[in-house]
């Protein structure tokens, strides 16, 4: 990039019409928001290689969440509740946030802030005022981080529950080679067992099948590793007690529409959550849940010698 500098602009997607926000760094890395679902679609290393996994089928107009990329669900998991799958934060258009609130020191200058806010139509199914505040951030050496900031501005005094989700679908070479790493003997609940409550058993979560799980009370980081491309992902998380782990293999993958058939072979959702237990906000309380993804070269040791858990930096 010429200059060597970071930079940040607002254009319309030539394929779909729709606006979105590119942020580069200087190296090479880049993000692409669309405003649509306030989501990250494209994340690119310096070498231009695609990090996030987004089906061939996706729909990229309402009513339809985008099929890959990182999902914001809000304020509803899954079919926890009486709302649409995952809410309807990641199929409604958000804004540019012209002026955020302070922020905790950021390593990175390369970022945008955008928000959401109920609409009439939002109030007939959950009648509860809110701000969601979305920061997404991209450091120097390729980082992406999202901070999610959510208030309760009811002018009722009424307190409201939800649930989160960063639904992350990552592009992987062969699911088949991929392990996660950080979730051993943790409990969880098999959505595919309609809910039954099992302990991880294995030293790595590795794929043989279909998977719709929700680990609970995870640690602050994981590491997604693929074996093919020599590549591992270290997922650190705040504010986010579970981890969601999805692949529809391909029984299932042929009956979904917005999806390919063979497209589960590449792809792996994995995201910071908190899916088992719902976060209550009394009137103007606010919180703040961070998910951050890096880029790691694989080594034989996985987690043991991946980097330290540090606080992470937004």
């Amino acid at each position: 990039m010429a200059g060597g500098v970071s930079s940040v602009e607002v254009v319309k997607d030539g394929a779909t019409g729709l606006e979105k926000l590119v942020l580069r760094e200087a190296h090479g890395c880049s993000v692409q928001v669309f405003l649509y679902g306030g989501q990250v679609i494209f994340w690119e290393n310096e070498y231009r290689e695609q990090l996030l996994f987004v089906s061939r089928k996706a729909y990229f107009k309402p009513p339809k969440a985008i099929r890959g990329g990182i999902q914001i669900c809000f304020p509803q998991f899954g079919n926890h509740g009486v709302l649409e799958q995952h809410g309807f934060a990641r199929n409604r258009l958000w804004s540019v946030d012209e002026t955020p609130p302070p922020f905790p020191a950021t390593t990175s200058n390369c970022h945008i802030d955008l928000i959401l806010k109920q609409s009439p139509e939002d109030l007939k199914i959950w009648p509860n005022s809110f701000e969601f505040r979305l920061r997404v951030a991209l450091s120097p050496t390729g980082d992406l981080m999202l901070t999610s900031r959510i208030k309760n501005t009811n002018a009722d005094g009424k307190p409201f529950k939800f649930g989160f989700s960063y639904n992350t679908y990552f592009s992987v070479s062969d699911i088949s080679e991929v392990r996660v790493e950080g979730l051993e003997t943790l409990d969880y609940i098999d959505n595919l067992q309609c809910g039954k409550r099992c302990t991880e058993q294995g030293d790595a979560v590795v794929f043989e099948s279909e998977a719709e799980k929700v680990y609970l009370s995870a640690p602050p980081k994981i590491v997604i590793i693929d074996h093919d491309k020599k590549r591992t992902f270290e997922l650190r998380k705040e504010g986010l007690p579970d981890v969601v782990v999805w692949n529809p293999w391909d029984r299932k993958a042929k009956t979904i529409l917005d999806f390919g058939e063979e497209e589960y072979k590449c792809m792996l959702c994995v995201g910071a959550a908190n899916a088992e237990k719902p976060i209550t906000l009394r009137p103007g309380e606010e919180w703040q849940g961070r998910q951050e993804i890096s880029v790691v070269p694989s080594n034989s040791e996985g987690i043991k010698n991946a980097w330290p858990v540090a606080p992470i930096a937004i």
